[in-house]
């Protein structure tokens, strides 16, 4: 997805125009990550207001989350590719144009399934987004220390962007109506394409990837075959014909792509990469912890406005200690890991997890508010603190042409793990609420389920940080080596 690693190295590289200003193109690209992440939290604060509009399902209210999130993480590493190959502006460009498109078509939905289909858009757009934008980033800053500063400056504006969408699209929900959290996407698109065509550098990868269509087709059928396997088998029946068949899709994909990648000669998803111990290890946190913060807000969502009768503002008001430790935590935990490396931050977000949830397990329609706002507090300390220490993990050790694509796997994993949360949780409430279980009581699975990924990744965090682990990363590299200096068949 990533490829700038291959032009901050040779001489030979185009340098950065004199009238290019760096920080004027960080303040574009951001404007993009702040779309992307905002979009999800800020249609999760509205979905009760959809579903009462649209007269939607629980199942239509998951595929709302999960049409963007699955489209965006199925198209990440391709549309990183096509902008390397292409022009980092031109896609970057066209996603914000689709985006902008999908955005004012999502607004003037009439149907739960027109909005489902939008959303489509809006992923497919956000896809060129946020790799594109980072890629054009480290471009244009080719002094270490300010790439260093500008990278920092990139990741706690992704925290400010999950911290701001529960707030304001509660407000936005409820004194205009939840079409207008798709409005505020228009005037940011705009200014963001024209400032793009006048002041962002056009740049490509100094070696274009090649392409991987069997890989991408396959990932993409196990993505959308298991997501819609657990989004409607509650309804059609766990052993019914269809989902017993959509599994079996799902699984035939997945032994299909494990069985084709390693013989393909650049790969969507390269086998090599998984020697390495600490890169593995953030993949699997980054799925974990992001299906964790997926479901916990989806499920906490419904919960405020549905059992607890808050309005669609109260409920934004209940997220802000959320909002707060993100906004916090995220610039600290790139300071932590700077300094002392990355088990600190790790075991400091492992901890917040399991402690917000843990308080969450015994949930009813009368606990505290006060245990509810410490719960919040806990889980934003926990996201704050993982993601710089997920994306450090995915690049230690890594060659440096294979370090973007090592991150962008990682951010695909972070889609990935949001798309299956949300599915799992809507899931799981609607197979207890059908037994007979009240919205509270059939949460409290998930919520064991969520204090047992947190141990996990607290798990993970400790041991891609022992030297055995590090020693692992060498054999990946040697592995690169290898295979760039065996000549193609």
């Amino acid at each position: 997805m990533n490829h700038s690693n291959t032009e901050i190295g040779p001489k030979k590289s185009a340098a950065s125009p004199p009238h290019v200003h760096p920080y004027l193109v960080l303040t574009i690209c951001c404007a993009s990550l702040l779309l992307i992440g905002m979009d999800v939290t800020i249609v999760n604060v509205a979905l009760p207001a959809i579903q009462l509009g649209l007269h939607a399902s629980l199942a239509g209210l998951q595929w709302v989350v999960d049409a963007y999130t699955l489209t965006l993480a199925s198209l990440l590493m391709f549309s990183g590719s096509m902008a390397d190959r292409y022009g980092r502006r031109r896609v970057f460009e066209i996603g914000l144009t689709v985006f902008f498109a999908g955005s004012l078509l999502c607004s003037l939905a009439h149907s739960i399934g027109g909005l489902i289909f939008y959303r489509v858009l809006q992923g497919l757009g956000a896809s060129m987004l946020n790799p594109v934008a980072l890629s054009i980033v480290v471009n244009v800053f080719r002094n270490p220390k300010e790439r260093v500063r500008a990278i920092g400056i990139w990741g706690a504006m992704q925290g400010i962007s999950f911290a701001a969408g529960p707030v304001l699209g509660g407000a936005l929900t409820q004194t205009i109506g939840w079409r207008s959290i798709f409005w505020i996407n228009l005037p940011i698109c705009v200014a963001a394409v024209a400032l793009t065509a006048r002041f962002v550098p056009e740049s490509k990868a100094a070696r274009r990837r090649g392409f991987d269509p069997a890989g991408q087709i396959l990932a993409l059928a196990f993505l959308l075959s298991l997501t819609y396997a657990i989004i409607e088998s509650p309804h059609d029946g766990w052993t019914s014909a269809t989902s017993i068949v959509l599994f079996a899709i799902a699984a035939l994909c997945m032994i299909l792509f494990l069985v084709l990648e390693p013989r393909c000669r650049e790969p969507l998803l390269n086998p090599r990469f998984f020697h390495s111990v600490p890169f593995t290890g953030a993949i699997v946190m980054a799925a974990l912890c992001y299906a964790s913060y997926a479901g916990f807000l989806f499920l906490n969502t419904l919960y405020l406005q549905q059992v607890r009768g808050y309005s669609a503002f109260q409920t934004g008001l209940c997220t802000l200690p959320f909002a707060v430790m993100i906004i916090v935590t995220s610039p600290l935990s790139g300071r932590m890991v700077g300094h002392y490396g990355e088990r600190p931050s790790i075991a400091v977000a492992g901890m917040g997890f399991v402690l917000s949830t843990l308080l969450l397990t015994p949930l009813s329609t009368e606990t505290p508010l006060p245990q509810l706002m410490l719960a919040y507090a806990l889980f934003g300390i926990g996201l704050g603190m993982i993601n710089t220490g997920i994306t450090d993990n995915a690049v230690s050790g890594m060659p440096l042409a294979q370090a973007g694509v090592a991150s962008a796997i990682a951010s695909t994993s972070r889609q990935v793990g949001t798309a299956l949360g949300v599915a799992l949780a809507g899931a799981i409430v609607s197979t207890g609420r059908a037994r007979g279980m009240s919205f509270t009581q059939a949460t409290h699975s998930i919520w064991w389920m969520m204090t047992a990924c947190s141990v996990i990744v607290l798990l993970f965090g400790w041991v891609t940080t022992t030297g055995w682990a590090q020693r692992s990363t060498s054999k990946v590299a040697s592995l690169f080596h290898s295979a760039e200096s065996t000549p193609a068949k």
